[in-house]
């Protein structure tokens, strides 16, 4: 398939590939401990946000989008970081994820902040039977799929109005990337984003909307805190080799500024990517 300015998608779909190959092979010769069956399990907790919140432009574009008692299909959905919400602003939401510590936090966070009409679903995706919906939506999921266009071929099959991504310019976790020279002694393998995706689209002949906005600079409250992140990042053990080499190089890659620490000081763009099945 050619698109315009004769993109082929084929090409892309394959070069997306092997940029998320690389960056498996990378963290697999690295790792220190064997993959936890869960990965997002231990830090769940930190993905959980109140859904009436208010100081976040993005949630905004996305209530926008939502019609009355249409239905969603958030893939990917985590602790309902965006599911929760979707609920509120009026739509029936499916939220699919494979990891059963985010669904157990999508659920808590349902009771907490009294949210109806989500509905959970531990599965990947693609699924074998999947639910089909008005509106298929994903968040910060696509970055590591290698098979990207099987996983929108589903996607776009399963959406009765619209499809929407939302995806920042650079993954989330680039931004561990400036540690990886000192704790591993080489540069990290990136993965694809947003820029990559946008192309991707165009390629498969698909015309998009995006909204534009950015995700401003996470800073931690603590070096310790972003140690805790980076170790999740690096596939370090907390007392293993690479553990007091991230410790010893902390001090030097973070910034302080107002009594928070940075590893890196520029906000992200961040899009809100809709477009027709």
């Amino acid at each position: 398939m050619n698109g315009p300015l004769g993109l082929d998608a084929s090409t892309l779909l394959a070069e997306w590939a092997r940029r998320v190959r690389a960056n498996n092979e990378q963290a697999e010769r690295f790792r220190e401990a064997p993959e936890r069956p869960d990965f997002y399990a231990p830090v769940a907790a930190s993905f959980k946000a109140d859904p009436r919140r208010t100081n976040e432009p993005a949630l905004d574009v996305l209530r926008s989008i939502v019609q009355p008692d249409e239905t969603w299909l958030d893939i990917g959905a985590g602790a309902g970081r965006y599911a929760l919400p979707i609920a509120l602003a009026g739509a029936k939401v499916i939220a699919l994820d494979p990891s059963k510590g985010m669904l157990a936090g999508l659920k808590e966070a349902a009771t907490e902040f009294q949210v109806e009409g989500v509905t959970a679903i531990e599965a990947r995706w693609p699924a074998a039977n999947p639910p089909t919906a008005d509106v298929a939506f994903i968040s910060h999921v696509a970055y590591d799929i290698e098979d990207i266009g099987s996983f929108l071929d589903a996607m776009e099959a399963s959406a009765r109005r619209i499809c929407v991504a939302v995806l920042l310019a650079e993954a989330p976790a680039t931004q561990a990337a400036t540690l990886w020279p000192a704790v591993h002694g080489e540069p990290r393998n990136l993965l694809p984003a947003l820029p990559e995706f946008l192309t991707l689209l165009l390629a498969r002949e698909k015309l998009f909307s995006v909204w534009l906005g950015e995700r401003g600079v996470v800073g931690y409250p603590s070096l310790e805190a972003i140690e805790g992140f980076a170790r999740q990042q690096l596939f370090i053990e907390p007392d293993g080799p690479g553990a007091k080499r991230l410790r010893e190089a902390l001090p030097g890659l973070a910034r302080e500024r107002d009594g928070r620490f940075y590893l890196s000081e520029r906000p992200t763009s961040l899009g809100i990517v809709s477009w027709r099945p």
